[in-house]
C-alpha cells in the first residue's frame, strides 16, 4: 500500500516510511519524514534541511539533558524560560516538566517547524500546544537575541534560562547569519537578556570546543561543557553530544 499524507505534494511512498511534509524555507528545504524502525517496530520521525539530517525522535538523550542540566543549575526562580529551536520539541516538553516554569516562550525560525506541531503531526505538538505556559513565537532568535530580546509581547524581558539548540556547533552553522551569535560582543549581548544568575545552555553536535569556552568565559561563571552519551544502534556504538552550561554573575 502507498501513503500519501495530507498536504503533501510529493510522491506516494510505502507504509513503513512517509514524507509528511516538505516546504521551502528561507535557508533551504525543510522535510518531515516518518519511518517504522524493523527493530522496535517503532514509528521514527525525522526532519532534513536539505540534505542534511537535523533531529530524529530516535536521539533524543541530549536535547532533554539540555533543558534537565540548565534547569538544574538555577537558584531560585525558574518562572521564565526561552528555547531557541523548536525542532520535535523534546528540549520544550523538559522544560515543562519543571513546576518552577511558568512561562516558556520557544522562538522558531522554520514556520513549517510550528505548523507540524500544532497540526499535531509530531508526537510532542499535541502536549506542548495544549500548555497554557508554553509560545511558540516565529522567529529568528539570533537576530532576537542581538535585539530587543525573545519575547514580541514584551521587548526587552529578562529570563531565567536560555536554552539554545539549532546550529549543529558554534563552528557549524546552519546558516551565516548566526556567527555573530557565537563571538564575545553576541556572548555579551545575549547575556543582556538573562537575570544576575540567570543559566545559558547550548546544544553541540560537535566534541567541547576550548575556544568557544573562552568567550563564555569572557561574559559568563561557572562555565563548563558536559559530554552526553547514548547508545547509536544505527552505528552499532555510542554517539556523543555536547552541552555548554554557564552563569550570568550576580
Amino acid at each position: 500500500m502507498s501513503v500519501v499524507e495530507p498536504n503533501s505534494s510529493r510522491k506516494p511512498v510505502s507504509a513503513r516510511f512517509a514524507e509528511l511534509d516538505w516546504s521551502p524555507t528561507p535557508i533551504g528545504e525543510i522535510s518531515l519524514r516518518r519511518r517504522l524502525d524493523p527493530a522496535s517496530g517503532v514509528d521514527i520521525f525525522e526532519v532534513k534541511l536539505g540534505d542534511d539530517f537535523l533531529m530524529s525522535s530516535q536521539f533524543t538523550v541530549a536535547e532533554i539533558e539540555l533543558a534537565r542540566l540548565a534547569l538544574a543549575r538555577l537558584s531560585g526562580s525558574a518562572s521564565a524560560v526561552a528555547v531557541g529551536g523548536l525542532g520535535l520539541g523534546y528540549t520544550a516538553q523538559r522544560v515543562l516538566a519543571d513546576d518552577r516554569v511558568q512561562e516558556l516562550v520557544v522562538v522558531e525560525l522554520l514556520e513549517p517547524v510550528i505548523r507540524w506541531h500544532r497540526q499535531g503531526r509530531v508526537p510532542v505538538g499535541p502536549m506542548l500546544t495544549a500548555d497554557h505556559r508554553c509560545r511558540l513565537v516565529s522567529g529568528d532568535f539570533f537576530a532576537m537575541s542581538a535585539g530587543p530580546g525573545f519575547d514580541p509581547d514584551s521587548p526587552g524581558r529578562i529570563f531565567d534560562a536560555l536554552i539554545v539548540d539549532i546550529d549543529h556547533a558554534p563552528d557549524h552553522v546552519l546558516a551565516a547569519g548566526s556567527t555573530g551569535f557565537y563571538s564575545p560582543p553576541g556572548t555579551q549581548r545575549l547575556a543582556g537578556h538573562l537575570r544576575p544568575g540567570g543559566v545559558y545552555a547550548l546544544w553541540s553536535n560537535d566534541p567541547p570546543d576550548a575556544e568557544y569556552l573562552d568567550v563564555l568565559s569572557e561574559v559568563f561563571v561557572d562555565v563548563v561543557a558536559e559530554v552526553v552519551r547514548f547508545p547509536n544502534p544505527l552505528q552499532g556504538r555510542d554517539a556523543a553530544n555536547t552541552i555548554y552550561l554557564a552563569t550570568k554573575p550576580g
